[in-house]
């Protein structure tokens, strides 16, 4: 929002709007009109486009400004991923869509119902793909973080402990492990951002990870990198 209010003070006669769609949705679930834009969201939904806010309890959201997952129905969703039965099971039910994004529904100045997507990741996504990580042979302990993508926002990225089984060819190990994730887990939980091997993943004495340190990492590495902003 920010953003954009900034670049509408430098250029006042340009409209600023967004959408938001997925592969999976054939593409917009929402979009902002030209004569209802609330700055930060990303519109209103499309004609033909049902959703609904769910907790990760699977308790539907009936109330504004209060996060949860976004799911959605609509004739323009795909059916289903091609051979792929457990991702299937995972992302779709009912002909609703699990998006794996978190948004909260709000009201504009006039009164519509907006979309806005909060956070691209949620912790429980995270949870359940580190879960699954360490079922495979090659992974003594993991956690999975949001990295910045210029694309999609964020996508997941995995910092590896390598179990003493694991291939001493290192490029090997990541594409089996990414393989793996692939073969069991919907598209937004691939791990696109990659995997990085440490030592040891960093917690806190109660046994938490520290996800807050694996993240500034990142960002240093980024930064040493030079990696565009």
């Amino acid at each position: 929002m920010e953003t954009a209010e900034d670049f509408q003070k430098m250029y006042p006669g340009v409209t600023v709007r967004q959408g938001y769609g997925l592969t999976e949705t054939c593409t917009v679930v929402a979009s902002t009109h030209p004569n209802d834009i609330f700055l930060g969201s990303s519109g209103t939904l499309i004609p033909g486009v049902e959703a609904r806010i769910v907790s990760p309890e699977g308790q539907e959201i009936t109330s504004y400004d209060t996060p949860g997952e976004l799911v959605v129905r609509s004739p323009s969703v795909v059916l289903g991923y091609l051979n792929n039965e457990k991702a299937n099971k995972e992302t779709f039910e009912n002909g609703w869509m699990r998006t794996g994004d978190e948004a909260v529904f709000r009201l504009s100045p006039k009164g519509t119902e907006h979309v806005f997507i909060v956070d691209r990741i949620k912790e429980l996504i995270k949870v359940k793909l580190e879960a699954h990580l360490l079922t495979h042979p090659a992974v003594a302990d993991c956690a999975v973080i949001a990295i910045p993508d210029e694309a999609a926002g964020e996508v997941p990225k995995a910092i590896v402990v390598k179990s003493a089984s694991a291939d001493k060819d290192d490029e090997k190990t990541i594409q089996s492990i990414k393989k793996y994730v692939e073969e069991h887990k919907a598209r937004h939980k691939w791990l696109k951002g990659g995997i990085r091997f440490v030592e040891a993943v960093p917690k806190s004495p109660s046994g938490k990870i520290l996800r807050r340190l694996l993240r500034d990492q990142e960002k240093e590495e980024r930064r040493r990198a030079g990696a565009k902003l």
